[in-house]
Formats: C-alpha cells, sequence, structure tokens
C-alpha cells in the first residue's frame, strides 16, 4: 500500500471508530503524523485527498475538520464524473438512474404521507402544456427529486441527483426538438402521481421506468441519427 493511501486509511478508521466524530477539529498535522506513524508529508497528501471527496475540510489559518459526512457531500463527487463523461456515456447513465429512481418511485407510494401526496398533486397543478422548455425542465427536476424524497433513504437521493445533474441538457434538447413533449411529460407525471397517491408499488414503479426509458430511447435515436 503506498504510504499516502496508508494514510488515507488510517484517517478514515479514526472517522469509523468514531475518534473523529462530524464537525471535529483533527490534531495539528504534526501531533497526527507521530500517532500515526506517517510522515508530514504522506499526512498532507491525504487531507489534500479527503478534502476532494468532502471527507474533511481544509480551513485556512483555522485547522481541518471532518465534513457533517452527509449523503449530498459525501457523492458530490459522482457528479465530478459524469461530467468528464461524453454524450455516449450519457446513456448508461440514463439506465442506471431509470433502475434507482423507478425503485425509488415504487418506495414512494409505498411510503408516501398525505402532506407528501399533496406536495406532488400540487407540483403537477401548478404547470401546464404552455410552458416554455426552461420552466418544463425546472418542473421536472422539482417533480422528481420530491419523488425520490419521499423514498426516505438520504442516499439514493443523493445518488439519483447527482447522476440526474447533467441530464439537463438532454431534457432541454427532448424538448426543442421533439414536438409534444410538454404534453407527454406532464400526462406522464400525472399518471406517476396518481399512481403514488393510491399506493400502488407496482404501477408507480412501472410509470416511472417508462418515463425515463422514454428519454432514453430519443438519446438513443439522437446518437444514430
Amino acid at each position: 500500500m503506498a504510504v499516502t493511501d496508508e494514510a488515507i486509511e488510517k484517517i478514515k478508521a479514526m472517522i469509523v471508530s468514531g475518534e473523529l466524530a462530524p464537525g471535529d477539529r483533527l490534531p495539528p498535522e504534526k501531533e497526527l503524523s507521530e500517532r500515526l506513524g506517517l510522515s508530514r508529508n504522506s499526512m498532507r497528501e491525504a487531507v489534500k485527498a479527503l478534502e476532494v471527496i468532502r471527507v474533511l475540510d481544509v480551513r485556512r489559518g483555522d485547522g481541518t475538520y471532518v465534513t457533517s459526512l452527509e449523503p449530498h457531500l459525501l457523492l458530490e463527487a459522482i457528479s465530478f464524473v459524469v461530467d468528464m463523461h461524453d454524450d455516449d456515456s450519457m446513456l448508461e447513465i440514463f439506465a442506471v438512474r431509470r433502475m434507482l429512481e423507478s425503485q425509488a418511485t415504487g418506495l414512494a407510494a409505498s411510503l408516501a404521507t398525505d402532506d407528501a401526496i399533496a406536495r406532488i398533486e400540487a407540483e403537477v397543478d401548478s404547470i401546464d402544456a404552455n410552458v416554455s422548455i426552461e420552466e418544463l425542465v425546472e418542473h421536472d427536476i422539482r417533480f422528481h427529486r420530491e419523488i425520490v424524497a419521499m423514498s426516505g433513504n438520504a442516499y439514493l437521493a443523493s445518488l439519483i441527483e447527482h447522476l440526474s445533474s447533467q441530464t439537463v441538457r438532454a431534457r432541454i434538447w427532448r424538448g426543442l426538438t421533439e414536438g409534444g413533449a410538454a404534453e407527454r411529460t406532464l400526462s406522464e407525471h400525472r399518471a406517476i402521481a396518481d399512481a403514488i397517491a393510491q399506493h400502488d408499488p407496482a404501477l408507480a414503479t412501472s410509470l416511472a421506468t417508462a418515463h425515463i426509458a422514454g428519454v432514453e430511447r430519443w438519446l438513443r435515436q439522437a446518437a444514430t441519427a
């Protein structure tokens, strides 16, 4: 194991064991390197690496702290990975999103409270087919975000959020180039919301799968055109 990797593992072990908790300040670099039996240089590199993936927060002139370790922070790196891929990889990203989000929608149908159902129905009622493409995309993001939140799984919600961040461009282009996109999108959203309101997980899962697969089909056709 490389020395820097060893330093990363030892800091991670301190966090996993509870020796360092979210929000805690790390001991000074010299003290920590001596305690772990590692060079200050390897410790410095380890801290940089853990800062990139949002495990540590380096505050200049103050010290280094463990972050909140909330899912939305720890999964931010996924957005970076998605950004680095080309359009051909978008199909694979959509396939992952379809698998995850369809199951999240099924969970939403099982777990949704009356208040959550009221929110998703209000979102569907707040827009019509005469909106701009940008407004339609913003609605689509809010709609799917609300549904995933109903699943009650913060890691799943954050994972889907970061996978979806770069799919906005695809949804905009779909709206610009494919006739009837607004009507179709809103009709599909209404059907999904109704299935959730009926607490029908199987139907909600099926409708969500078909909804996201529609964008996949468009992307596939655009890629081969």
